[in-house]
Order: structure tokens, then C-alpha cells, then sequence
């Protein structure tokens, strides 16, 4: 990333009212997103007059399936699930998106509809944007067009990743890798996920999950309480994990900027 890119944007730590008291003071929001601060600062200038800081609350629907495709978030912070709907109302989760990416893989190829359901997994912030100034951009702006086209490509990879896992692995591998995805994003090693969730995302009973769970909790991988679940030992919970966690994160450095992979 340059560092004309850095100095305009500067990458903020910290928690969600932190950001907020930031915006408050700054003349334009901070973004950790890592596709914004990828951008050249002329192609940013350009773009920022349509980008709008949101904050993303827990189970918040961003967009349901079916429905128009009316804006496309950055994230900041906090993750994303995408997730296919079923008619009897059950959803499995297809993809998860955090501050390496954003939710515009259908708007690049011109969608005005959304096909699933995107909803805030962990809390946190985004910068938005509409479709239409989206889909603008892309025409207009060259290395945004490359950016989105590259991200749309790693998240392509991602979830055909993701399909094999879910037939040729056991729960407890993916459940291993699916905490490791969310503390890559979250930044803490304590997430609040119950069970039910993690039951609906994995796309298993909740019996099922909960055997999970308890296998790595006695092997002091993670710590369960009420509605919270934290991760006490990553590097054990990486060894545990199938390999599909290390080929994502692969597939993401294959494709995208090193900004992206921090």
C-alpha cells in the first residue's frame, strides 16, 4: 500500500465506539477496510462523496435474498455472513466477508437483485455506498474496477473452497476453521457466537455442533459460556482445523494486494 494511501487513511484500532468518537472528530470517516486503502488517494477522492459510515449491529440484515440491491458495504470491522435462504425459511451460511473485501460481487456484474442474505455475524462498522455509484465506479474508476474484479475472484475461490469442505470434512474441522475466520476479522479472541448459530452457519443439529464444541473446549482450545465463545489456544485451533483454512488464506494472497492479508 502506498504510504499516500496510509497517511490519507489511516488504519484505526480499537473498539466500535472508538471509531464512532473518531468520526464524530474527523473531517471524513477512518476505514480499516482494506480494499478502500488500497486505492490510489486520487481514485479514493473521486469515490468518497458517495461512501456513508454505517454501523453494523448484530443479526442486522444488510440485504435479504430477493430483494433489491440497493447498497454495497465495506466493512470496517465486525464480519458478514452471506447466506442462502431455503423456502421452509433455514439458511446455511455460503461465505463470510470482513475488512478484506466487501459485499459488491453481485453490483460488479451489474445485478440489481440480491440472490441471498446478508446479515452482520460479529458487530462492527462499514463505509457504504450505493449500487448505482457503485456500479459507476466501476466503469469510471480503473484500479477500483481491478480491485472489486480481483476481490470478486478470490471470493469466487473462496466459497467453491468452502462447498468441498462441507462434504469431504468432519464438524469439528470446520467448525475450527469457521473460528478462525471470525478471529482473523474480529481482532479479539473473544466472539459472541451461540451454539444455535454456529448450528445454522455450519449448517448441522445443534446436538451435532454441541459434540464440537465440547471436543475442543476439553481440549482447552476454546472456552464456551452463555452466549459467547473465545479462543484460547489459535495456534492449537489451526492444527485442528482442515487445511482449507490455510488454502483460503492462500487463495486470498494469490489474488489480492499484501494489504489485504494482514
Amino acid at each position: 500500500m502506498p504510504d499516500t494511501a496510509s497517511t490519507r487513511l489511516p488504519m484505526r484500532g480499537g473498539s466500535t465506539d472508538r471509531a464512532l468518537r473518531e468520526l464524530a472528530t474527523s473531517p471524513f470517516p477512518p476505514t480499516r477496510n482494506r480494499l478502500l486503502l488500497a486505492l490510489p488517494p486520487r481514485e479514493f477522492d473521486r469515490l468518497k462523496p458517495g461512501l456513508e459510515y454505517v454501523q453494523c449491529n448484530r443479526a442486522q440484515v444488510l440485504v435479504d435474498a430477493d430483494s433489491s440491491l440497493e447498497h454495497v458495504y465495506f466493512p470496517n470491522s465486525g464480519v458478514i455472513s452471506i447466506v442462502a435462504v431455503y423456502p421452509d425459511g433455514s439458511i446455511i451460511e455460503l461465505a463470510t466477508i470482513g475488512r478484506e473485501g466487501a459485499t459488491g460481487f453481485q453490483a460488479a456484474f451489474g445485478a440489481k437483485m440480491s440472490s441471498a442474505r446478508f446479515f452482520v455475524q460479529l458487530p462492527g462498522t462499514a463505509m457504504r455506498i450505493s449500487r448505482i455509484a457503485f456500479q459507476r465506479a466501476i466503469h469510471q474508476l480503473p484500479a477500483f474496477r481491478a480491485l472489486m474484479f480481483a476481490h470478486v475472484h478470490a471470493f469466487l475461490e473462496k466459497v467453491l473452497v468452502s462447498a468441498a469442505c462441507n462434504g469431504a470434512h468432519s464438524v469439528k474441522q470446520r467448525l475450527a476453521r469457521w473460528l478462525l475466520m471470525m478471529r482473523d476479522r474480529h481482532d479479539e479472541d473473544a466472539m459472541p457466537i451461540t451454539q444455535d448459530l454456529l448450528a445454522e452457519m455450519l449448517g448441522v443439529h445443534r446436538p451435532t455442533v454441541t459434540n464440537a464444541v465440547r471436543e475442543l473446549h476439553r481440549a482447552k482450545l476454546i472456552q464456551v459460556s452463555r452466549k459467547r465463545l473465545t479462543i484460547l489456544d489459535r495456534d492449537a485451533l489451526i492444527k485442528v482445523s482442515c487445511e482449507c483454512y490455510r488454502l483460503v488464506r492462500l487463495r486470498i494472497a494469490q489474488h489480492l494486494p499484501k494489504t489485504y492479508q494482514d
